[in-house]
């Protein structure tokens, strides 16, 4: 048997041969740099945990918010960012101090917004969310994601009522509003996404007086015009009038506009107002108008028996905007388009891009979502409603809405 020796780091046969304390230091450094990013997430977590930020503020004589004014906050943080690396202890710092000026949203009197707080069960899905950093355009791209988006928007459709229906994650019920006017333009014009404008008649959409300003919005964003978005008058407890909806959808016909799209309300911004879906349904049906309804903060009264009646008859809408993160509770940002026919979304928004979206893949393609999206790249906003709801059922949910609607009174 022939022997090897070791000379200046090669064995007898040429092969270079590393020595143990060469191969420890090695070990030690990638060790070290595996657990670099490890150490300092957990000095995150500790400061997330120290500052209250997770278990929320338990005192109340604790502040909502230090409150400092934009040039007193540029002086407190240091925002340029340098050529150079920054060190970890610096970024440790800049994160505490980040969490000491902001708004506590777990404060017991923070009042001021639609949302609020944190769920760990939220925020553990929105971490693993982030972490495998992953777009929700195709089921190769996203596998669980998927399916787990499939299944919330199911559970959702349910609820509404929609027997033949559809949905998507957007990013914010703005966005989720403007799908509605969009989807409804295109139903009643499918020529519009190839000729345009220029081929259709004067739109005119319908909402309250009380409705979000979205809706203003997405007239402007979609060339429809402001001037052609009609605000309804409403009651003395903020609700749409129907009689008077009918009254301003026929004066639009006679003036010579073409009334597409209806925007009723179940919960509105400042009065908590839910308008009469079912007397409102009957004047769209009576004119063939698309009715949406923006559930962005209402939709979870349907996950309570003793509420859901607020939103009775939702099932007569064509699509509807709900929220999960507000009155629900999810993080943020957390909200679905429904819509009331299978196909349409995916007809009106795709644009086929054959890179991304062959239909021969080896799997069903109807799980790839991307095409029914305005969107491309799109976060995953349903893992973290999906572990949340998963955590609580719908025994849970039902006590959280009951109990929130008992502590506004």
């Amino acid at each position: 048997m022939s022997s090897t020796f070791v000379a200046n780091g090669c064995a007898s046969n040429g092969s270079e041969v590393t020595s143990p304390a060469i191969t420890k230091s090695v070990d030690t450094k990638q060790t070290n740099s595996v657990n670099e990013p490890v150490q300092f997430l957990e000095r995150i977590f500790r400061i997330l945990v120290e500052e209250k930020v997770i278990t929320g503020p338990q005192d109340v004589r604790n502040k909502v918010i230090n409150f400092k004014y934009p040039h007193e906050l540029q002086q407190l943080l240091d925002l340029p960012i340098g050529e150079a690396p920054t060190k970890d202890e610096v970024l440790v710092e800049a994160c505490q101090r980040t969490i000491q000026y902001s708004v506590q949203t777990g404060h017991p009197q923070f009042f001021n917004q639609l949302f609020g707080g944190v769920d760990q069960y939220g925020l553990a899905g929105s971490w693993i969310t982030e972490a495998l950093n992953t777009s929700q355009y195709t089921f190769e791209a996203a596998p669980v994601f998927t399916l787990v988006e499939h299944s919330i928007v199911q559970k959702m459709l349910a609820l509404v009522g929609y027997q033949n229906g559809d949905g998507i994650f957007c990013p914010g019920g703005s966005v989720s509003n403007m799908y509605a006017m969009h989807v409804a333009r295109y139903k009643m014009f499918p020529e519009v996404k190839k000729k345009g404008m220029r081929a259709l008649p004067r739109l005119v959409a319908f909402t309250s007086d009380e409705s979000h300003y979205s809706i203003t919005k997405a007239a402007s964003w979609l060339g429809i015009g402001t001037d052609n978005v009609c605000k309804i008058k409403t009651d003395e407890r903020g609700r749409m009038l129907p009689v008077s909806l009918d009254e301003a959808i026929r004066n639009t016909k006679k003036e010579g506009g073409h009334p597409f799209f209806v925007c009723a309300t179940s919960g509105t911004t400042v009065l908590g107002a839910y308008d009469p879906l079912d007397a409102i349904a009957d004047v769209c049906e009576q004119h063939g108008v698309w009715l949406h309804v923006d559930a962005c903060l209402g939709g979870a009264s349907l996950l309570s028996r003793r509420h859901r009646h607020l939103l009775a008859s939702v099932e007569r809408t064509n699509s509807i905007a709900w929220n999960p993160h507000k009155m629900f509770g999810a993080p943020l940002q957390c909200s679905a388009f429904l819509i009331n026919e299978k196909g349409l979304l995916h007809h009106c928004n795709c644009a086929g891009a054959t890179y991304l979206f062959q239909q021969d893949k080896f799997y069903d393609v109807s799980y790839d979502t991307g095409d029914k999206s305005l969107q491309c790249g799109r976060k995953v906003d349903s893992f973290k409603l999906w572990l949340f709801w998963k955590a609580k059922g719908d025994l849970g949910a039902e006590q959280m809405i009951d109990n929130a609607y008992e502590s506004a009174r």
